[in-house]
């Protein structure tokens, strides 16, 4: 057997692995998902900080995963209240309430932390930890509003692995069309395999999966169709952040979560970039 056979066989195995955890927690109860996206919500944010200090940043990992945590267990309780519907109106409601939380209590600790510090470098590093909050905490913390607003306000673990395997199948495909026919690159200077062929790809394959899936589920094909396109084409810019934010350090994979896969933000990190556009996209068509 080939090496790269091998290695085929290593990625499908672990990724099977991965897809059965991800769907036993998703459609388990509320408090599987919760810790599920916990979990996903502490790696990915720690794998961001390892790569801040590879760049020759200090960012306080601590810190900014208890601030990342608490926003994460604050939109917890509010996702915990949903079963009656009003999704659209309680979650910009209790925006206001997260917004204040933070700019009042939990950011500003950032600010006071780095005085201890005596760092040459305090602004560089407030801004790393900052950031890594804002790209790992807040779309895993918005991620638990998905399948409610998916589900008029009612919790389905069925409209959180739709979304996902959305996801999935835009990856999938844009791989398969990509590697099949891509012959344009879309931007070589950080990530030289993705073509445009391979972006069309994706986006087709995700919308026909979205499509399927909304029928199967009974939702609007119109709804979900956007749903695919949303994630789609927004998932493919978090993928070239993460490239980005990898070949700025010299590094091929974030971590090692799963053989073959890398770590968390290789595996999360269209997710991340996608989620925030797709919670947007959701609010204003499910109001």
């Amino acid at each position: 057997m080939s090496d790269k056979m091998k290695e085929l066989g290593i990625r499908t195995f672990s990724g099977l692995i991965l897809i059965a955890v991800f769907s036993g927690a998703v459609l388990f109860s509320r408090w599987s998902f919760g810790a599920l996206l916990l979990a996903i919500l502490v790696g990915c944010q720690w794998e961001f900080y390892r790569i801040c200090r590879r760049g020759g940043v200090s960012p306080q990992s601590f810190t900014g995963l208890i601030c990342g945590i608490a926003l994460f267990a604050v939109n917890f309780i509010i996702f915990r209240q949903f079963g009656d519907g009003g999704i659209a109106d309680y979650a910009a409601g209790n925006a206001v309430l997260i917004l204040l939380l933070y700019i009042v209590v939990l950011l500003p600790s950032i600010f006071i932390c780095e005085l201890a510090r005596k760092s040459d470098n305090p602004i560089a590093n407030i801004a790393a930890t900052v950031t890594g909050v804002v790209y790992a905490a807040v779309p895993v913390s918005l991620l638990l509003y998905i399948p409610l607003l998916l589900g008029g306000g009612e919790w389905s673990g069925w409209m959180m692995l739709g979304f996902v395997l959305i996801v999935w199948a835009n990856d999938v495909f844009a791989y398969l069309v990509g590697c099949t026919f891509g012959k344009h690159r879309m931007c070589e200077r950080i990530s030289p395999k993705k073509s445009w062929e391979g972006f069309f790809g994706g986006v087709a394959g995700a919308i026909a999966v979205g499509l399927l899936v909304g029928r199967l589920l009974g939702g609007s094909l119109p709804v979900w169709g956007g749903l695919a396109a949303v994630t789609a084409v927004t998932g493919v810019a978090g993928d070239f952040v993460e490239s980005m934010f990898k070949r700025s350090v010299g590094i091929k994979d974030s971590g090692a979560m799963l053989p073959g896969h890398g770590g968390w933000l290789d595996r999360f990190d269209a997710m991340l970039i996608s989620v925030p556009f797709v919670f947007v996209y959701l609010l204003i068509v499910c109001n």
